[in-house]
């Protein structure tokens, strides 16, 4: 019995004792420097560093300067380290970690913002691979193919480049008082940057003799800035029966305003100048309303065939309109009005001949 009685403070006064080892340990390695610390020559390449949990250690005061990774820790697990303790004191400045696998650290909780980074030297690093600068003159194909094939189907082909045409009717209608038929109509063929153009506008008589008075011009068309076209070519007119080289230039002026001016040149040298201007005024999606004025002037006087010198014939017509079928086709009624200028009023008078007409037309206007 007294063994036993002796024996039982040995045994818990030991246990005690191991119990104590570990907190013994954990509270010495809290004050070791690790300054001198070696790992030059440690291989942890194997170490499972995954279940560390570094959260709730304080290092602030740990000095890493001296500590040489340099090692072989390429294989080392960093995936599951919990780096969010307090490490803000910690000097880095003699770590070397080249050659650790930083990728699947968690450093989440890390504060970057008092990090100092301004004593680094980015002079030696190596960018050549990043993005940047020129490119080289071979960088891409001129068609943009960059040797991808086109395959079953072709090259495709840009609507600016494609071929197209036009037939555009802008008055085909009937003035009851005078008795005859107006008509206007432009057909072109090519490009938004080069077209061929067939232009006439006249007026055909329903009674007596039937005459036609028509001038007609064949041009080639190019756009001279975003609201300006011009045009250059050959022109005939049938109430004379003489040809001409024409050109013109037609556009939207300011306030939407339809305006051309076109000089055609006679075989004779008389230079005729038909200036004209329309506004689409639109009352909603189908009923529009257009006034519409034409001015003609000539160089030189022509009594043979009515022309005297500088402004002749001032003409002005409003219609109102109705488009419909996609606004493709547009029936229309309206008043025109004619009278002569200048000189020209004397000239028809003494050939008894009206100076100012009047007359209710109706029409239509289309397009395709």
């Amino acid at each position: 019995m007294k063994i036993y009685k002796v024996g039982l403070p040995f045994i818990g006064m030991s246990s005690l004792m191991l119990l104590m080892s570990p907190l013994a340990n954990a509270a010495e390695m809290s004050n070791m420097d690790h300054g001198s610390m070696d790992m030059s020559g440690m291989d942890m390449s194997d170490m499972d560093h995954s279940s560390m949990d570094m959260s709730g250690m304080d290092m602030s005061d740990m000095d890493h300067s001296s500590m040489d990774m340099s090692g072989n820790m390429s294989d080392m697990d960093h995936s599951g380290m919990d780096m969010s303790g307090d490490m803000s004191d910690m000097d880095h400045s003699g770590m070397d970690m080249s050659g650790m696998d930083h990728g699947s650290m968690d450093m989440s909780g890390m504060d970057h913002g008092s990090m100092d980074m301004s004593g680094m030297d980015h002079g030696s690093m190596d960018m050549s691979g990043m993005q940047g600068g020129e490119a080289p003159a071979d960088a891409r194909s001129p068609d943009y193919s960059n040797g991808v094939p086109y395959g079953r189907f072709g090259k495709p082909v840009m609507m600016d480049s494609l071929p197209l045409w036009g037939v555009s009717v802008d008055d085909l209608g009937y003035q009851f008082d005078d008795d005859q038929i107006n008509y206007e109509f432009d057909t072109w063929y090519g490009t938004d940057s080069n077209r061929v153009t067939l232009r006439s506008e006249g007026s055909i008589q329903t009674k007596d003799d039937k005459e036609i008075d028509s001038l007609t011009s064949l041009s080639y068309w190019k756009p001279l800035s975003i609201f300006w076209n011009g045009e250059a070519g050959v022109a005939y007119d049938t109430e004379n029966d003489k040809s001409a080289v024409m050109a013109g230039i037609a556009g939207t002026a300011p306030y939407f305003i339809e305006t051309d001016a076109r000089a055609y040149l006679y075989t004779d040298g008389q230079v005729r100048l038909d200036l004209g201007a329309e506004y689409e005024w639109r009352l909603d999606q189908h009923w529009v309303v257009i006034p519409e004025v034409e001015l003609t002037a000539f160089s030189k006087d022509d009594t043979d065939n009515h022309i005297t010198k500088g402004f002749n014939e001032f003409g002005a017509d409003v219609r109102l309109t109705y488009e419909m079928l996609s606004r493709q086709l547009a029936p229309y009624v309206g008043i025109s009005y004619e009278t002569a200028l200048g000189n020209a009023r004397d000239l028809r008078r003494q050939e008894d001949e009206a100076v100012d007409s009047s007359s209710v037309t109706a029409g239509v206007k289309f397009w395709f």
